[in-house]
């Protein structure tokens, strides 16, 4: 099967980089599964999950993100997330509890950059969980 490089990388490292088979990305508009030799096409991305096919594992690759852009090239993908985490380092009571805490700075938000903050905390959250849940949903 044919292949493509993957680059997923978040403002505080790489998370992934490698080849693929197949990717599954989160856009603005709802998922989008990308092949190799896709068009090219420049898409932003929502919070939820990123699932990589990859050569030779029995299991996709998963990656939580919470936003960002995505790059499609014939041969290579760019995912630039705001941040990102991968599935085997996920915490489900973390997420939870970081989750929470987003919800109620966003009722304490007083000014623009407190709403802003909270919001992007929040999708981090989201994101997280929205992967637990498909790793849950995966397994049964």
């Amino acid at each position: 099967m044919a292949k493509m490089q993957v680059e997923v990388v978040s403002s505080e490292e790489q998370i992934y980089s490698g080849e693929a088979e197949f990717l599954v990305a989160p856009a603005e508009e709802g998922e989008i599964g990308v092949y190799p030799r896709h068009v090219p096409l420049l898409t932003r991305i929502k919070p939820g999950v990123l699932r990589l096919t990859v050569p030779g594992q029995d299991k996709e690759v998963l990656v939580a993100v919470s936003g960002g852009m995505m790059e499609v090239q014939p041969s290579l993908v760019t995912v630039l997330a705001d941040t990102a985490i991968r599935g085997a380092d996920l915490d489900e009571a973390r997420a939870n509890e970081a989750k929470q805490a987003a919800e109620e700075a966003l009722l304490k938000a007083v000014d623009d950059k407190a709403t802003a903050a909270a919001h992007a905390a929040l999708a981090v959250a989201i994101a997280e969980l929205k992967t637990l849940d498909y790793l849950r949903r995966r397994t049964r």
